[in-house]
């Protein structure tokens, strides 16, 4: 099997992956699907409608997500994911028959909306740890990768077989369907092997467990950096349900499926980014940094397109360097990460990463509303530019980084670190005096 593969040689991680495959194209569909229903059924197209919703969705985690990070370190993942899931679920179907029956008002959306926040918290941090379950050490990137490519392989998918179904029948269908696929997570996790489950050491009840887990990550400057750069691009540069559902409807005119398609575009950068990252060993800071910026620079140019294709094609590459940003932080964070500390730890990553988006998207709705749609897609580019910039003066001054212009036959940087610094200058100087002497011979 090739590197990018590995993991699927794992037997639990091969079930895993094709749960969360069925479940995750889904929940694709219902995200198109609950935005569709705000912004063109149940209001008269309002951004901030659609931003409160998506923001009462992931309020829950910015609430809740450190205690819901110490208990995934402290139960078994396995069962609590078979409850969240099956929760999550539950919501779906609620809102489905609320809206097939014609019953469903703007309240129902954003209080199933908060519901399945609040299952969300709890499952999002055991999740994300339950996979150094299923696979040995050395594979950790490479499942994170991998979970990123089915997440994103759905993306395919989901977004525009949603946009189809609402065209042709309505959102109703929609939302059953996502329901029903949550059965496929429940089954795999049934049929999981659990002799073969790599065991995981387990908090011990005690007080101040929580304020532990954030005096680790206080004590890691460069997990705390990770934090702010995705925390910032998450709040306002990764709204894009909301932004591609205004960019679509107002600025190009389009309908229900051209907003589906626009989400599966930008699965096509993403997808690429996943299976990239799935084959790199050991994923560095550097990287996440790059593909910070590289993502804002690409949402400046997204937004700058005049007409629907040109921006559904701009959108491939915000997608790629979206994802593989962060890809490279979670599986940067994960894999060194203190094992005990791994659930709290993660817990606090998607609180900020996801927690943000209840401050960011109805303010980016409101911007929509104020200074039009191209707006939302340049306010998260502009923020990534800046919060990347900061992140590599941050890394260079803690490594003590050196950047040099010099003219040669050929302008070149040079970017010397303190270990070799003193070296180069030795031979530099070396050379310059060989080069005096040469000339006074000559002389």
């Amino acid at each position: 099997m090739s590197a990018t593969f590995r993991s699927l040689a794992v037997p639990n991680y091969r079930v895993w992956f094709a749960g969360a495959l069925v479940s995750n194209v889904g929940t694709w569909m219902q995200r198109v699907a609950q935005d569709w229903l705000v912004l063109q059924v149940l209001t008269a197209g309002s951004g901030v409608a659609v931003g409160v919703t998506t923001g009462l969705q992931f309020l829950p985690m910015l609430l809740l997500g450190p205690y819901a990070g110490l208990v995934a370190d402290r139960v078994d993942k396995r069962r609590l994911l078979m409850v969240t899931q099956g929760l999550s679920g539950l919501w779906g179907l609620v809102l489905g028959l609320l809206v097939v029956t014609d019953q469903a008002e703007l309240w129902h959306v954003y209080a199933l909306a908060a519901l399945l926040g609040v299952t969300t918290a709890f499952d999002a941090p055991a999740r994300q740890t339950f996979v150094a379950q299923l696979v040995p050490a050395d594979h950790l990137p490479n499942a994170v990768g991998l979970n990123s490519a089915s997440f994103n392989s759905a993306r395919l998918v989901g977004p525009g077989l949603a946009g189809l179904l609402i065209a042709a029948f309505g959102t109703g269908p929609v939302f059953l369907i996502n329901a029903a696929s949550f059965a496929a997570t429940v089954v795999a996790l049934l049929l999981m092997r659990t002799g073969e489950l790599l065991p995981m050491p387990a908090a011990k009840r005690g007080k101040g467990q929580v304020r532990e887990g954030v005096r680790y990550v206080r004590g890691r400057p460069d997990v705390v950096v990770i934090l702010v750069v995705v925390g910032v691009i998450g709040m306002l540069g990764m709204n894009f349900q909301l932004t591609t559902a205004l960019m679509a409807t107002q600025t190009f005119g389009r309908g229900a499926a051209e907003f589906g398609v626009l989400g599966s575009i930008i699965a096509i950068g993403s997808l690429t980014g996943a299976l990239l990252a799935a084959r790199r060993e050991q994923p560095r800071l550097r990287l996440v940094f790059g593909a910070a910026g590289a993502f804002g620079l690409a949402a400046v140019v997204a937004a700058s397109m005049p007409t629907y294709t040109s921006f559904a094609v701009a959108l491939v590459p915000v997608g790629l360097t979206a994802l593989t940003m962060m890809t490279a932080a979670n599986a940067y964070v994960q894999s060194t990460t203190d094992p005990a500390m791994r659930g709290r730890v993660m817990a606090l990553y998607m609180m900020i990463f996801m927690g943000g988006t209840p401050v960011g998207a109805p303010l980016i709705g409101l911007v929509g509303d104020v200074l039009g749609p191209r707006w939302t897609i340049y306010i998260g580019g502009i923020a990534a530019l800046l919060v990347a910039a900061g992140a590599v003066a941050w890394v260079a001054r803690r490594d003590s980084l050196q950047i040099r212009y010099r003219l040669h036959e050929q302008p070149h940087l040079q970017v010397l670190n303190p270990l070799d610094r003193a070296e180069r200058d030795a031979a530099r100087e070396a050379l310059d005096a060989d080069g005096g002497k040469a000339a006074r011979t000559a002389a």
